[in-house]
């Protein structure tokens, strides 16, 4: 399997190509024409100035000019068309008419039957069956064969018939024998791109798609469902304790049981959906045309019939057989293209893992769940679309912060049940969760993005996110006990945070939980600046700090939820 840079290099490679063949169909055309011409000038050249007093010359050389402009005309329209597909087959055929049309022409003023000029047609089913293939070539061979023997029937003195018949038969076997050849080379040249396309397109492992590939068409097929108004989903699977598995039998048994499930979901995949291996034990799956309940009733077919599947081993695996936890994301304002829709649907798939896998779980955002709500009024409605915006503009320039204040979102929403909060609390805690990074958006993206150590003036700036965030959410009725939330969730039980100084119980009790909740993913989490640290790598920098930076009951309830729930992958 070829790795990312041979796939640069083959697809730079294939372009090249491209423009080179494309400037060699040109210049055959060409040269078909040029040849051509000859035959017209030599035809007026050897006229008499009596003949050119025939209205019928005066005819033939107007025709004649007005033809060779089309054929000019249609030749550049053939070579920008390429991607305009309806188009491109109405303006080949009339392409190849009009060139049939110029070689008759070019044939019946040099003599027709005796003609020196009818070789002028393997132009045409030379560039034709480069450009379309053996069988269309063979069909244009035919056709050029067929016009010189029917001319020969027609237009030749009967004692001379079979004498010009029998010579252009040979003409004819030439014409079939070069569309046969050039065309057998035409098929081996593109097994041959096959081949190479497939290397750079698919697993070696699996047969299925790959990761790159997969990127690529979620974004072509996306385009397409959004050109026509279509919905369009995508799923992410991943096996169960597949660790586990390899760790058990190793990884000779976990590759059989990788093609295995690979295998499966591709038997179950639709017309029109795409299947690929994500990387390691992940699968997805683009559907276009698909909303996310059909994408959910197709992935829970999936589930429960994976579990029938025999492995070897199986026995060793929770509840002894193999199991699957899919996320699904489709089309929204919030995720308007291809990178958002995969990133949802890998958010959604964490989600399920989380909760004790074997399960499907659909991508949804607190900010639709907010436009439900029974309170919001119009200037709501508005002011939370401005927010999905910044949201958006967020996610452009900083994924990391995105998809950590999803993560946030999903813990809080769990630990909010574990501490017993009303349903107020907890809608409160959920939505300075989703909101508490939204101040981010001031925050220069180089700042946000830096690998190494911050300036003590980017620090400053970087310490103001809180107080930004406050002053863009503070008049949207519905979130006005969230305010403190985003003010808070950087202020220390010793007084040493951001950006008041606050200490111990003058920092509200949701934003204690959401600082916890906060800081126990940045540590859980890659970014460019630091290496994750594992769960128990969190739990005793969280137990370390606590009486200082958390609230140590808060850390001992939010380590215990945690351990209650999580399970070795």
């Amino acid at each position: 399997m070829l790795n990312h840079e041979g796939a640069l290099i083959m697809l730079s490679f294939e372009k090249n190509k491209e423009s080179k063949l494309d400037t060699l169909l040109a210049a055959l055309k060409l040269s078909s024409l040029f040849f051509s011409a000859i035959a017209y000038f030599q035809f007026f050249a050897n006229k008499k100035v009596a003949d050119y007093e025939n209205y019928q010359y005066h005819l033939l050389i107007i025709i004649g000019t007005i033809f060779v402009l089309l054929i000019i005309y249609f030749l550049w329209i053939f070579l920008n068309s390429k991607t305009k597909e309806n188009k491109y087959i109405i303006y080949k055929i009339l392409q190849t008419a009009m060139f049939i049309a110029l070689f008759m022409g070019a044939i019946m003023i040099t003599g027709s039957y005796e003609s020196n000029f009818k070789y002028l047609f393997l132009f045409l089913i030379v560039s034709y069956t480069i450009e379309s293939g053996m069988q269309r070539g063979l069909f244009i061979a035919v056709i050029s064969a067929a016009i010189i023997l029917i001319m020969d029937l027609l237009l030749a003195p009967a004692a001379q018939v079979n004498y010009y018949f029998e010579d252009d038969l040979l003409i004819a076997g030439i014409f079939i024998i070069m569309a046969w050849t050039v065309g057998y080379y035409v098929k081996l040249e593109k097994c041959h791109i096959a081949i190479l396309q497939d290397m750079v397109n698919k697993d070696g492992l699996t047969g299925l798609y790959n990761h790159r590939y997969f990127y690529d068409q979620a974004e072509e097929l996306l385009a397409d469902c959004l050109a026509a108004q279509k919905p369009f989903s995508v799923m992410i699977l991943d096996i169960d304790h597949f660790k586990t598995y390899n760790d058990i039998h190793g990884h000779q048994k976990g590759d059989i049981v990788i093609k295995k499930v690979a295998n499966f979901i591709y038997s179950l995949k639709r017309e029109g959906d795409v299947v690929a291996r994500y990387g390691g034990d992940e699968f997805t799956v683009i559907m276009p045309n698909t909303t996310e309940t059909q994408a959910y009733e197709i992935a829970e077919k999936i589930r429960k019939q994976v579990q029938e599947l025999y492995v070897e081993g199986r026995e060793y695996l929770p509840f002894a057989k193999l199991t699957l936890s899919i996320g699904i994301a489709g089309y929204s304002e919030l995720n308007s293209n291809s990178q958002d829709i995969i990133r949802a649907a890998d958010d959604a798939l964490y989600r399920a893992k989380f909760l004790q896998k074997n399960r499907v779980e659909i991508y949804t955002s607190v900010l639709d769940k907010l436009y439900q709500h029974d309170n919001i009024g119009n200037d709501d409605v508005k002011t939370l679309a401005s927010i999905k915006t910044l949201i958006a503009v967020i996610n452009s320039r900083d994924t990391f912060t995105y998809s950590h204040v999803e993560r946030v979102v999903f813990y809080c929403s769990i630990f909010a049940e574990k501490l017993g909060l009303d349903e107020q609390a907890k809608a409160d805690l959920i939505y300075g969760a989703y909101m508490h990074d939204i101040g981010k958006i001031n925050i220069s993206k180089e700042i946000l993005m830096k690998t190494g150590k911050l300036t003590i003036e980017e620090w400053v700036e970087l310490k103001q996110h809180p107080v930004h965030g406050a002053e863009i959410i503070k008049n949207i009725t519905l979130l006005e006990k969230v305010v403190p939330l985003i003010l808070q969730h950087h202020e220390r039980i010793d007084g040493n945070g951001y950006p008041y100084g606050l200490k111990g119980e003058q920092i509200s009790y949701l934003a204690r939980v959401l600082t916890v909740v906060d800081s126990f993913d940045a540590m859980t989490s890659s970014r460019p600046y630091q290496v994750r640290k594992t769960y128990e790598e969190a739990f005793t920098e969280l137990r370390r700090c606590s009486g200082s930076q958390f609230d140590g009951k808060i850390v001992e309830q939010f380590i215990a939820t945690i351990q209650n729930i999580i399970m070795e992958y």
